[in-house]
Parts: C-alpha cells; structure tokens; sequence
C-alpha cells in the first residue's frame, strides 16, 4: 500500500513537470498571436495568408500529435518526449535567424513537429499511470498549465515584440530543454514493443486536413474535391491495414465521436478569439503589443489557477457538468465579444476571462470522459486523435476569422469584427446542442 502511494506522488511529480512543458510549448504559440499584426506589417500579408502563421502551426502540431500518441503504444513515452523536446529547441534556435516570410514558416513547422510530443503525451502518461480516483486532477493540472501559457504568452510575446523584436520570441522557448534531465529522472522506464507504424495512413491525414483548410481560406472547389478524394482513400486504408494510423475502432465509437465534435468547435472558437483580440486591440484600439499581453493576461490567469478546482470537481461530480459549465461558459464570452467588444477593450478582457476558463474546462473534462468511456488499449490512440481534432480546430479558427474579417470589405473594422465573432457564436451553439444529445444519451 505504501509502495502504491509512492508511486502515485511520484507519477503526479511527473505530470507537474509535464505540465511545465506544455506551458512553455503554448506560450509559443500565443506569444506569436500578439506578434502576428507586427509580422503582417513586416511581411506585407493580408489577414487571411498571415492566418497561416497560426494555422500551419496547428495543422503540423495535430499530424505529430497523433504520430507520437500512436507511437507511444509500443515505443517509450520518454524516448518520444526526448526526440519531440529535441527538435523543438533546434527549430526555436533557427527561427531566431528568420529573415523572410518563408523562413519564418519553416521554423514554426519544425517547432510544431517537436512540441507535438509534449501534449498529447503528457496526457497519455496521465491516462496510462495516474488511478483513475486522481485522473481528473491529472488531466486538470495540464489543462491549467495550458491555460497559463495561454495567459503568459501574449504578456511575455507583447513585451518581447515592443522592446526587442518578434525573432526574439524564439529564444523564449528554449528553456524547455532545461526540464529533459528532471523528465529523464521522473518518467518510467518501458519496453520497446513490437509494431509498425503507419507512414502512408499518416500522409493521407496529413493531406485530408490540409485540402480542407486550404478550401476554407480560399474556397475553391477543387480543394475540397482533392479533399473528399483523400477522405475516401484515408477510409479505405484504415480499414484495410491491421494497425492503421488512425483505428476504426475509435470512430465508431459514437460517444468518442460526439465528444471530438464538440472538441473541435470549442478550439475552433477559443483559437478565433485569440486571433481576433490582438488585431481587434491593436487596429480598433490603438493598443501596443505590451498593452495587448496585459489585456489578455487576467483571462488566461483566471482560467489556470481555477483549473486546479476544476479537477477536483471533475472527480467530485463527473465530467458531464463540468462539461455543461464549460459550455455555458464559452457561448457567454462569444456574447459578450459580439455585443460589447466596440465599447471599450476592458471589455475584450473582460470577455476572455469566460472563454479562458469556459476553453479550459472543457479541455479537461472531455479527455478525461474520453479515458473513461473508452478501453484501456484505446485510450492512447483515442487522446491522441482527440488532439488531433482539437488542433485541426485550432487552425480552422484563424482561417475562419482571417476570412471573415476581409468579408465586410474593410478589413478591422468593427463590423467585420461583429460579423466574426457571430459566427463563432453560431458555432458554440451547435456544440451546445451536440453537448445535450450526448448528455441525454448518457441518462437513458
């Protein structure tokens, strides 16, 4: 019994320094949402190809997401996590020496093939080591560490771009490398396993996703033609191969399907409004990049430290009304953007502190139902093409707002920010009546 408590601390030991990682790879990711107008300028992009800086970042990150979640079924999790933190400090040391646009791309793909690793396993470990009766305070910690660079990100990338300049943001991210030799310490050493790993299944993925973003930001039809063409193809490989890379099993699943719809549109949402709120701030308000950090900040704070109770909620009352808070939560702050963001940028701020904690709440509480509804055996190819889900939404949402804020004619106006953020409330809508389908399902 002793020996058991000890391991458990010392898997919740792990999942602290785990989630140190996962803060330092999302603040990467937020700190160049504040500098993406600056980037714009520099680069003379317009608001939807600047998108891309964002977007292709989130498509990269969702492939390898799943590429090292699979992987992770008969390969170590600290091998994994070695190679991913490796390549991403190497990809962050030569995004520093970016000159042009293309470049600056390059690196931001690399970095997301490396930081792919950190998520997406962090919440393996936590599904595979730590009980079930700690689970939802496992899964909470990370979300909250998420929720954290969230926050930091734009208040450390804001004073980065004002007093030095954007390629300086790469540097940031370096520290990571620091934590390998606590993770090399902490993680569990694991047999290597016999499989194979699907290369072609992985590509076909890779394409479907990337012709459908492509058709979202340009709308033309052959995209999604090439698109439904890969769709098909992907189907018939999974199911034909023994191992695929993506497992049949999972997507007939429909509760594990209806949990990555609603997935989907939560980061859909949360990753509009972190694109939104910089340019809305900098265009419509006349705020700096510091300014914005500062704006931003409060909201993501708020979110990380109330994501310590959410987990003991989760384990307390269940994933489902955690699930509803968080709902509740996120169609409110599209409200509140819609109706209220022209008055005053307090009341951006305002606003985020909902869609921060609403985002984070969700994030948790719907991989922790996806460890609990599915087997054990699935539970690491289920986390993981639930990351991937989440991420492509994460690159639909600035391509969807790149798109909609050139639609009104003039680009950062209030109106073509009022007609975004719209949308965005149609989409939380829906997710709100896919989230009581589920829930009803679940009472019969």
């Amino acid at each position: 019994m002793q020996q058991e408590a000890s391991m458990t601390n010392r898997y919740f030991q792990t999942v602290i320094t785990l989630s140190a990682c996962v803060w330092l790879v999302v603040m990467n990711t937020t700190m160049f949402n504040v500098a993406l107008p600056n980037v714009l300028e520099d680069f003379s992009l317009s608001p939807s190809l600047g998108a891309w800086v964002v977007s292709g970042y989130s498509i990269v990150l969702a492939i390898f997401t799943i590429t090292y979640t699979r992987l992770s079924d008969y390969l170590p999790i600290r091998r994994l996590l070695f190679i991913g933190i490796s390549v991403f400090g190497t990809a962050s040391l030569f995004g520093f020496f970016t000159t042009n646009f293309i470049w600056l791309m390059i690196a931001r793909l690399a970095q997301a093939a490396g930081s792919a690793a950190i998520p997406g396993l962090s919440f393996v470990f936590a599904g595979r080591y730590v009980p079930i009766e700690r689970r939802g305070r496992a899964m909470a910690l990370i979300a909250s560490a998420s929720s954290l660079g969230f926050g930091l990100g734009p208040v450390v990338g804001g004073a980065i771009t004002d007093y030095f300049d954007w390629n300086y943001l790469f540097i940031i991210t370096l520290m990571v490398m620091l934590l390998i030799p606590v993770l090399s310490r902490l993680l569990p050493k694991e047999e290597v396993s016999h499989g194979t790993f699907d290369i072609i299944g992985a590509l076909l993925t890779g394409l479907t996703v990337t012709s459908f973003l492509i058709f979202i930001s340009t709308l033309q039809w052959y995209y999604a033609l090439g698109g439904t063409l890969l769709t098909g193809l992907l189907w018939l490989r999974i199911n034909r191969m023994e191992l695929p890379f993506i497992q049949p099993k999972l997507l007939k699943n429909k509760g594990y399907r209806t949990i990555l719809y609603m997935s989907y549109l939560g980061f859909t949402t949360h990753f509009a409004i972190l694109v939104l709120m910089p340019l809305m701030l900098q265009h419509v308000f006349s705020r700096n990049p510091s300014m914005v950090g500062l704006i931003i900040f409060p909201g993501a704070l708020l979110s990380a430290v109330a994501a310590i109770y959410v987990g003991r909620l989760i384990d307390r009352y269940g994933n489902i009304k955690i699930m509803l808070m968080a709902h509740v939560l996120l169609t409110v702050s599209t409200l509140i953007f819609y109706f209220l963001s022209p008055i005053s940028a307090y009341m951006i701020m305002f606003g985020y502190m909902f869609t921060s904690f609403g985002f984070s709440s969700l994030s948790s509480s719907s991989t922790n139902e996806v460890s609990r509804i599915l087997p054990d055996e699935l539970i690491g190819s289920g986390i993981g093409f639930k990351q991937l889900i989440q991420f492509v939404g994460s690159a639909t949402g600035p391509v969807i707002a790149g798109i909609f804020l050139e639609l009104a004619g003039r680009s950062y106006s209030v109106e073509s920010f009022q007609w975004t953020f719209l949308f965005i409330t149609g989409l939380m809508t829906l997710s709100c009546v896919i989230f009581f389908i589920y829930s009803r399902k679940l009472a019969k």
